[in-house]
């Protein structure tokens, strides 16, 4: 049964759309933030403390030649002594890199049960999830997207088309976010970077096995994972497998006003969508003396699914003038994709420092094929067919020598090569007669190369500084078939400092400051100038809600200069405040703007969506971040661990006149809260975390706005430890179904979607075998 609110928060069907401001900023329902804070600048930085130790046996005294050992004196009993060691926390890692880090650990990871990797993210700070509640989307850090986010898999970008959702948490050991880009981990990275570190090497034993059942709106979704760590021999091994299967069923209601020509159009559709897959990943580690070792690293993703859609519209007046549009709609669709990956890496003392070379080979193929129906007046026939494939290798090579005792020097060079091999089908027959046909057989390729050179030196005990210098260059190519060839060349500079200042040695305060240069790279699909029809054209119609697309080969980089300020502050009890400004101002703006174009093969101007670069632009926020335990604070108070974090985002492009004027997808800002409790007594544990997302309005051109409601998505869970070998963990999300809207206007047309969103419960079983 469809959970359609009665009415939207903006009736479109019933009102004019002419682009009145005072609407549109009434109709994003966007809070007020705070005015005033404008050229800000930095990032929020986190951190989780668990201190591990390792013991090592004191031996006794060696026994006097020729005799054995003297008995022990009665007042001098003999004792054994443990001399414990650690690896550095999350925390103290925060805390003592020059550059700002947060580490996210598997405790945080594996707290709330989630299924999906963005699921983790969206609590993390300043960081967004694009897409309704419950069905992942793009990652976003500062709430820029687009690319604004670089994102990498054990420090290696990731390619061949995968996707975060892809990955299931249990296959990752931590997370590591960096507000300001370095030298070593590439300037692609205006908002920032987050790099997902897949489970690491053996430690300790470990053989558990995950088994999970979830429900959302009647449907069932069961998965299963088993991660074992341990030696064999020389080698140390882990090993994770995991397996999912889901079905979901959608809903959404389009209306769409136009003025010209004239027409109301009102569309329910209900899809339905099934997907089952396998993941896998290993780290084989190879001692080979002398503080050299070889490590090897496979990878796969495996998916495929299928789903069913169908539709119903009406229209007012019944019969649209100039409009040949279908009132009912059914279609069925099928997808697989495939993803393998091979990394190796090799380290070996040299001259005084340490040698690390990396490498690896890739390969991806995703098909897709879709058919639909359309039934009105006429009857019209979509078909299309999409397998396109992707081999990636890439090499680095790195080298760290310590000068001194708080000097380290790093420099590197690294080449990525890869092949894009795509080919698509589309069919549309209109009453039996083949309408519109197209064939496109692109094949392209990139060459990426880089090197840099960082130093990281202590030059006081109060000041630590890390500076760097990063040249990257990028070449595509590609060739459509018909069309010409096309290629694009760029190259980038990116100069970076940081700092960190502590007024005392031992001091729990310390300020971070920033100083950088970085980039955005037009995507391979932006770059490349071929030009796809909407299905539209079957009808004979084209419009600027659904336009047809295009690449544009002329595109130049964006380049961003940065400044960062933090102040942290870190509490006895592995708690933390922070506070962190940043300030971004950015050239050549990349922007896909939908306007009129004269196409060959049309006797009439068609609205064509292309990426264009259309000026400057500024972003600026502030972010605060707290967690620590209650008791911590307050005494007597219960020892409840929090944690907050509030968001505030700010940007403008200078092209397009104001208000709304801001970079694309950048809400106004973002907010958790959340508090975790083991209970006195019981083997239990509980926790939540509410997650807040402003709605916000966005003027892309002059005659073109998208709106977005707000987004508010609450999550429970509860962890019953049977014994040590057996947990029992309850997961509810998405506890407030929240509906999603997203209005699109584009010059006299406006089209609002609306959908609901459904709650998600999980029981998993986690065993150590």
């Amino acid at each position: 049964m469809s959970r359609y609110r009665s009415a939207s928060f903006t009736d479109h069907a019933q009102a004019s759309v002419a682009p009145d401001e005072g609407r549109l900023q009434s109709a994003a329902a966007t809070p007020m933030w705070p005015a005033g804070w404008r050229h800000a600048g930095v990032t929020v930085l986190t951190g989780l403390v668990s201190m591990a130790a390792a013991a090592q046996d004191a031996s006794p005294p060696a026994a006097p030649a020729g005799g054995a050992a003297p008995a022990p004196k009665p007042d001098a009993p003999s004792q054994r002594v443990e001399v414990t060691g650690a690896r550095q926390t999350d925390t103290d890692e925060r805390r003592q890199s020059t550059a700002a880090k947060i580490i996210v650990g598997r405790d945080e990871i594996e707290r709330f049960g989630d299924s999906s990797l963005g699921d983790v993210l969206k609590r993390l700070p300043g960081v967004t999830v694009g897409g309704n509640p419950g069905r992942g989307g793009a990652i976003r850090m500062r709430g820029l997207g687009g690319g604004y986010t670089q994102i990498l898999l054990d420090g290696e970008r990731v390619q061949g088309g995968l996707s975060l959702d892809s990955i299931d948490p249990e296959m990752v050991e931590r997370i590591e976010i960096l507000r300001a880009p370095t030298a070593e981990t590439g300037a692609r990275a205006v908002a920032g970077t987050i790099n997902i570190i897949t489970r690491e090497g053996f430690r300790k034993r470990l053989n558990d096995l995950k088994l999970g059942f979830g429900i959302e709106n009647g449907n069932t979704s069961p998965g299963a994972s088993w991660s074992r760590d341990d030696k064999w021999g020389d080698l140390n091994y882990n090993v994770t497998l995991n397996t999912w299967s889901w079905r979901r069923d959608d809903e959404s209601l389009v209306t769409t006003h136009s003025l010209a020509p004239s027409f109301d159009e009102i569309e329910r559709t209900e899809t339905t969508d099934r997907r089952h897959g396998l993941n896998f990943n290993a780290r084989l580690q190879f001692p080979m003396g002398e503080g050299a070792s070889l490590m090897l690293m496979p990878f796969m993703v495996f998916s495929e699914g299928g789903g069913a859609r169908q539709s119903d519209a009406d229209f007012t007046p019944a019969t649209p003038k100039d409009v040949d549009a279908y009132t009912r709609s059914v279609g069925d669709s099928d997808s697989r994709f495939m993803l393998a990956r091979l990394n190796g890496q090799w380290r070996q003392p040299v001259g005084g420092g340490r040698l690390e070379v990396r490498g690896g080979l890739g390969a991806s193929q995703s098909r897709n094929g879709s058919q639909r129906l359309q039934f009105g007046s006429d009857t019209t026939q979509v078909v299309e067919d999409t397998d396109s494939q992707e081999q990636t290798a890439h090499a680095n090579a790195k080298y760290t020598l310590l000068l001194g005792e708080s000097n380290n020097l790093v420099a590197g060079a690294e080449v990525d090569l890869g092949r894009r091999r795509e080919d698509s089908q589309t069919r549309i027959v209109f009453n039996d007669q083949l309408r519109y046909s197209s064939d496109e057989n692109l094949r392209a390729s990139t060459q990426r190369w880089a090197a840099y050179a960082q130093d990281e030196w202590n030059l006081t005990p109060q000041w630590a500084a890390h500076a760097g210098l990063r040249w990257e260059g990028i070449t595509t190519e590609g060739d459509g078939g018909d069309t010409l060839s096309e290629r694009n060349q760029s190259s980038v500079w990116t100069p970076l400092l940081h700092a960190v200042w502590k007024p005392e040695p031992k001091s729990r305060d310390q300020v971070r400051m920033s100083l950088t240069r970085s980039y955005r790279s037009p995507t391979l699909q932006n770059l490349l100038g071929r030009y796809n029809v909407s299905s539209s054209a079957a009808t004979g119609t084209n419009q600027p809600t659904s336009p047809d697309s295009a690449g544009n080969p002329n595109l130049r980089p964006e380049m961003a200069t940065g400044v960062d300020l933090a102040y942290e502050h870190y509490l006895s009890g592995g708690g933390m405040f922070s506070a962190n400004l940043f300030y971004r101002r950015i050239e050549d703006v990349m922007r896909t703007v939908t306007a009129l174009e004269e196409v060959p093969g049309f006797d009439d101007p068609r609205w064509v969506a292309r990426p264009q670069n259309i000026g400057k632009a500024s972003t600026q926020g502030l972010e605060l971040e707290a967690k620590f335990r209650l008791n911590e604070l307050v005494d007597d108070a219960p020892p409840v661990d929090l944690r907050a974090n509030v968001s505030l985002f700010r940007s403008s492009v200078d092209s397009v006149p104001g208000p709304n004027n801001r970079l694309d997808s950048q809400p106004g800002g973002t907010a958790n809260l959340g508090a975790d409790y083991r209970w006195p007594g019981l083997p239990l544990s509980l926790g939540g975390n509410f997650n807040y997302t402003p709605g916000y309005t966005t003027r892309l051109a002059e005659s073109q706005w998208l709106i977005q409601s707000a987004k508010r998505v609450l999550d429970a869970y509860v962890l019953w430890t049977v014994n040590p070998g057996m947990r029992v963990r309850v997961t509810a999300s998405n506890l407030l179904q929240q509906d999603a809207e997203t209005v699109s206007m584009v010059s006299d047309e406006t089209t609002d979607t609306l959908s609901p969103t459904f709650m998600n419960w999980r029981v998993q079983l986690e065993l150590k075998l």
